[in-house]
């Protein structure tokens, strides 16, 4: 059985790095307040990746439709990038601009 690339799933979080409490909408993979997310996808919501290292937030960057938040896995070096989400600290996601994406 082929899996779909996209699996959504709702699920509320507590930040294992601000220990922010975060209401998933279904699209949720990181934390609104301090950007920090979970290593624990291979394909975006199948939960099937056994590292679970927290991903640290390490550079952002403008594109057209918003942000791009670059991550990089604090457990094994996976490097990864969302899109950021409108609930987003504005703050956090500034502080990560004038970082190089390399």
């Amino acid at each position: 059985m082929i899996k779909k690339k996209f699996q959504r799933k709702i699920e509320n979080f507590t930040c294992e790095n601000c220990n922010t409490s975060v209401q998933g909408d279904g699209y949720t993979d990181h934390c609104p307040s301090c950007l920090y997310s979970k290593h624990v996808d291979i394909n975006p919501g199948d939960r099937d990746c056994n590292c679970k290292g927290l991903m640290e937030p390490i550079a952002a960057e403008v594109k057209k439709d918003g942000y791009r938040i670059y991550y990089r896995c604090l457990d094994c070096g996976y490097n990864h990038r969302v899109r950021s989400s409108p609930e987003d600290s504005f703050e956090a996601i500034l502080s990560l601009l004038s970082k190089s994406i390399a």
